[in-house]
């Protein structure tokens, strides 16, 4: 049985299985050593925003070790870097690079599909204009917050095309580099390609994107010709608030939201339309779903127990908002909370409670 027809505690308990096998591979000392070897030799920060959706696994799509790329998710891949709190990890993160001598790469992605337009993203209609005129927007904006030199901070808007798993990369003059339309045996050309369509980039940069294009060469070339589950239909049943969601990859499963914008009652009203519409469809059981709220934290005391307050918070406004919206969908939510302690990826639940 799919996990998208199971009762929703056996559905629920899969996801938490998978959280701490996700953990598990993260601690292990392979692992571990994989992480420290690849970033003695490629020590530029990559920084990658993206959709919510399951497919974009970008660590996967690159063969990259696990928590080398640090992802920030929302519904719909839409952000401003205006928003306060976003701005704040943003920058964070480019002075802890820089603080230790290294750039970072920003990677701003889209996504879509090939083969069928309503299997690209939700967010845009399914529009992939739309969607990249938003990466191009966020692209202007980290040229205006860190230098339109590009020379510490690189913001590369990269398509994402989820039937191949490949990546599109736009660089000058609208000129791009499509890995799908590359056969494995290209993978010498990439550096000249490469520095060609970004003559900006500079070049520890530049050196350290190459294995990223690179792996997903090598991806990509694999999946060609063989048979997979497009997951033609949307079929999620999990509300994601906050952040700490790295193990949720499963395709058309959870609506992650980002703690990142001014008004979040928008976007979870939205996931919770999406939900009652994949009830009232039948695409899944009507016995419940689930809301899930997560926070990061680095060290115990003070700041664990302020990741513990901002995912009580974060689940209660959540909860008011679904039913004020769909006050009967509400009767079936399962909402947990929890926080994710961040240097091992492990995901503490903090209680369990249902509407």
């Amino acid at each position: 049985m799919h996990i998208h027809d199971r009762p929703i505690f056996e559905r629920i308990d899969t996801l938490l299985g998978l959280s701490r096998r996700h953990a598990s591979t993260f601690c292990s000392p392979s692992a571990s050593l994989a992480r420290e070897r690849y970033l003695a030799k490629h020590p530029t920060r990559i920084l990658v925003m993206k959709c919510m959706d399951g497919r974009i696994h970008i660590p996967h799509a690159t063969r990259t070790p696990l928590g080398i790329i640090t992802p920030f998710r929302n519904l719909g891949g839409i952000f401003d870097l205006g928003w306060p709190y976003l701005g704040e990890l943003l920058t964070d993160a480019v002075s802890e690079a820089i603080s230790s001598g290294h750039g970072t790469l920003l990677m701003i992605t889209y996504h879509f599909s090939r083969g069928e337009r309503a299997r690209g993203c939700a967010g845009f209609d399914c529009d992939r204009q739309a969607a990249l005129a938003h990466a191009r927007h966020l692209q202007n904006q980290a040229d205006r917050l860190f230098g339109r030199d590009r020379q510490h901070v690189y913001p590369l808007v990269c398509g994402f095309e989820t039937d191949g798993d490949a990546l599109i990369v736009h660089g000058a003059d609208d000129a791009t580099l499509d890995i799908d339309q590359l056969d494995a045996s290209e993978r010498t050309s990439l550096p000249g390609r490469l520095a060609q369509l970004c003559p900006d980039m500079p070049d520890d940069i530049r050196r350290d994107l190459l294995p990223l294009l690179e792996g997903n060469l090598s991806h990509a070339a694999e999946l060609r010709g063989g048979s997979r589950d497009l997951d033609l239909e949307h079929r999620e049943w999990v509300i994601c608030i906050g952040r700490g969601f790295d193990f949720l990859h499963l395709p058309n499963t959870a609506l992650i939201i980002g703690p990142y914008g001014p008004d979040l009652a928008e976007p979870i009203g939205t996931a919770a339309d999406i939900i009652d519409d994949n009830m009232q469809s039948g695409r899944i059981p009507q016995d419940g779903f689930m809301l899930l709220a997560s926070t990061p934290y680095q060290t115990v005391g003070v700041d664990r127990a302020r990741a513990e307050l901002k995912s009580h918070f974060l689940a209660d406004f959540a909860s008011k908002v679904i039913h004020t919206r769909h006050p009967e969908l509400a009767k079936r939510m399962v909402s947990h909370t929890a926080v994710v302690h961040w240097p091992t990826r492990c995901l503490d639940l903090l209680d369990e409670s249902t509407a």
